[in-house]
């Protein structure tokens, strides 16, 4: 229990170089987050503390909008410093990050990744404020967070490329010039495409600019459909390697067709009996997105088996998850475990083509799979299924008299 008040006023002496509305908000955050610390010694608490203000002057920003690059700025900013020393200030500000997180205070933990023996070129000055200011705008239309970190990723990326621009002097060409030197594949291009005609029309709109570049990009094609479920045999290896948990992993992508992301947030308050014997899973799907999907008894009980709460639990804490503390693993490190798990060059999105295609060749009724695999358009869906062999030469016969 906490005996003495919060010494957050204390962190101000050296806050000159913060805006009024920053220090302010620092401040009630670390009282709160002084609060969160009772069940820890009046030594370590005091010691996050100092180390979180020190961190709070290098950011200068709101504790709310620290970025990634940021964190990995202020990193390198301890090199002078003894080893024991940086590790206990990096370590102290990752605690105040998770208690955010666990508070829902913020939706990412930019710390999440410190470790890393290389670091990222820090994202240019004058990008900075217009892309947090973009993420924060995607928040607030609801965006998945998913798209909000991939998005957020992008922009620094392509910003870190583009330092010696400011944001809105950026012209056709240039985007031109950046697109035509990467080796993507072609969805990849056209994601980015997206992002950066979503940022300048956002920018035209909140009238940081008057003109759009991207207007002028032209069309990048979908690529074709082309299917790759992982086999029969590829599966049932993967199963038998894995333990009880990862297992289940599995079979929710391999039975159900979930994403990674779907996967990670599994809960046991999804699962809703209808009444007649039967359950039904409630997936949270792409775009904040909800579907239903039915579920076979034995991976019901399963997931059961794990509750209450999220089967995979982890350190990610949704905005409105079903209990603030609660948190689940990360899509990412789900789809590694289970890509660690298939034979090498098969990834767990290859479980779902499987469910696809399986689906489908039951009754070739690509409206209902369509549903399942929660797609807003049948042709997406085509991307998914393989057309069993036996189908096309029986249609072939059929033609032909035979």
């Amino acid at each position: 229990m906490i005996t003495s008040p919060p010494s957050t006023e204390g962190m101000w002496h050296g806050a000159k170089h913060l805006d009024a509305t920053t220090a302010a908000r620092w401040a009630e955050a670390l009282e709160a987050f002084e609060v969160a610390q009772g069940h820890v010694s009046e030594q370590m608490r005091r010691r996050r503390l100092r180390h979180v203000r020190r961190f709070a002057l290098f950011a200068k920003v709101s504790p709310w909008h620290v970025s990634r690059d940021l964190v990995d700025a202020w990193c390198a900013s301890l090199a002078p410093l003894a080893p024991s020393t940086r590790t206990a200030m990096t370590g102290d500000v990752r605690c105040f990050y998770r208690w955010a997180m666990a508070s829902q205070r913020v939706t990412a933990d930019p710390t999440a990744h410190t470790g890393h023996k290389m670091l990222r070129r820090p994202v240019p000055e004058q990008w900075d404020a217009p892309i947090l200011a973009f993420e924060r705008s995607l928040w607030a239309q609801g965006t998945s967070p998913s798209t909000v970190r991939a998005w957020g990723d992008g922009l620094r990326a392509f910003a870190r490329d583009h330092a010696h621009l400011q944001p809105f002097a950026v012209t056709v060409d240039d985007l031109y010039e950046w697109m035509a030197g990467k080796r993507w594949a072609r969805e990849t291009r056209r994601g980015r495409k997206s992002m950066l005609r979503t940022f300048y029309a956002w920018a035209v709109e909140t009238e940081r600019t008057t003109e759009n570049p991207t207007l002028k990009l032209p069309k990048v094609k979908a690529g074709d459909p082309v299917a790759r479920p992982a086999t029969d045999a590829e599966y049932a290896t993967a199963l038998g390697d894995a333990d009880p948990r990862w297992g289940l992993a599995l079979r929710l992508a391999a039975e159900l067709g979930l994403r990674r992301a779907e996967v990670a947030r599994v809960h046991t308050s999804d699962l809703v009996d209808d009444g007649n014997g039967a359950t039904w899973l409630t997936v949270h799907g792409k775009g904040s997105k909800l579907r239903r999907v039915p579920m076979p008894w034995s991976l019901a009980a399963a997931v059961r088996a794990h509750g209450p709460g999220y089967v995979f639990p982890g350190r990610i804490v949704e905005r409105q998850a079903h209990v603030s503390a609660e948190g689940h693993l990360s899509p990412r490190y789900v789809g590694k475990r289970l890509a660690e798990l298939l034979p090498a060059g098969v990834t767990m999105h290859a479980l779902r083509h499987r469910f696809a295609t399986k689906a489908y060749n039951v009754d070739r009724d690509v409206f209902t799979v369509q549903k399942l695999l929660g797609h807003a358009s049948p042709a997406t869906t085509q991307r998914y299924v393989q057309v069993a062999d036996d189908r096309m030469r029986a249609l072939v016969e059929a033609v032909n008299g035979r």
